[in-house]
């Protein structure tokens, strides 16, 4: 069978599967490509592609939805704006997100199991996580060698997106509890910031805890860890000391980052949520919101 033949067979079978691949809505189906189709195309179309353990993937990937961001709501609300001109709050989340990336790339006996997989949380709804979180991800969208997905995952009160100014119907839970729907199909890819991907929360559940608790989500985590090896998986999660699907989240990362709003969060408050972070194995800190004096040439961090 030579390689037409076979990339025939393969569009056939994509079809029959129900994944939409070009030239089959249009009634190509013989055996060889349409007129001014580019000769690689069916090749690439028929290549085998390697399907994780996880089950979700069970299909090639579909395009993720390709968006637009408003660039001038990001500066509004206070937010990086890749490619504009360099600023403090930038500065500031460069030294943030410089040990992050480090260990994200341990490699051998030193590497941390997931620790691409980051997840931002706080102590008490307010002390800043969600601005922490899309902030850090914008950061590292501007990184040479790697790219970044940002999760919103506080489920019940979702604001990552709001806070981009995204509108998405489905999202995290819709694939956790339907496992035919493929992840792809969800995702959210900025045009005008290519190296950011997004996931938002989808429909909230009464049984989020469980279901971020489950098989489905441990096996989603497998493939957000290791389908791109240059990925950094931020989590918008939620506050610690009300919920408990951030405690559900962090156990499976690699790394928290958790945020403490400057002389507010009582410290025998901050010191019980660190409590529940003990089975993660690396927290790392960010004091939010302080206004006091600072050593010259140090990084503040506040808004």
């Amino acid at each position: 069978m030579n390689i037409i033949e076979q990339a025939t067979k393969r569009l056939e079978e994509l079809q029959r599967a129900g994944v939409d691949v070009p030239w089959v809505a249009t009634g190509f189906s013989g055996n060889a490509a349409p007129a001014g189709a580019p000769p690689a195309a069916v090749h690439d179309i028929a290549a085998a592609r390697p399907t994780p353990a996880s089950g979700f993937s069970h299909l090639p990937p579909r395009r993720s939805n390709e968006i637009e961001l408003d660039l001038d709501r990001l500066t509004r609300n206070g937010l990086i704006v890749p490619g504009s001109a360099r600023s403090q709050l930038a500065d500031q989340f460069r030294v943030i997100k410089r040990p992050l990336l480090k260990n994200a790339a341990l490699q051998s006996s030193a590497a941390i199991k997931r620790g691409n997989l980051i997840v931002v949380t706080s102590s008490m709804p307010g002390e800043g996580k969600t601005f922490t979180a899309v902030n850090l991800a914008l950061s590292i969208s501007m990184e040479v060698d790697h790219s970044v997905l940002l999760v919103d995952a506080d489920v019940v009160r979702p604001s990552a997106m709001r806070l981009l100014g995204v509108n998405a119907e489905h999202g995290l839970m819709d694939v956790l509890r339907d496992r035919r729907r493929d992840l792809s199909e969800v995702l959210l890819r900025p045009t005008n910031v290519p190296k950011l991907t997004l996931l938002p929360a989808g429909s909230g559940m009464l049984n989020s805890t469980e279901l971020l608790a489950s098989a489905s989500m441990e096996s989603l985590l497998d493939e957000l860890a290791t389908t791109y090896a240059d990925r950094i998986v931020i989590f918008d999660a939620p506050p610690l000391m009300v919920t408990t699907e951030s405690r559900v989240l962090a156990a499976r990362a690699g790394q928290v980052v958790m945020v403490v709003e400057a002389m507010q969060t009582p410290r025998n408050t901050i010191n019980e949520a660190y409590a529940t972070l003990s089975a993660c194995p690396v927290v790392l800190s960010v004091l939010n919101k302080y206004t006091g004096p600072t050593k010259v040439g140090s990084y503040g961090y506040g808004y």
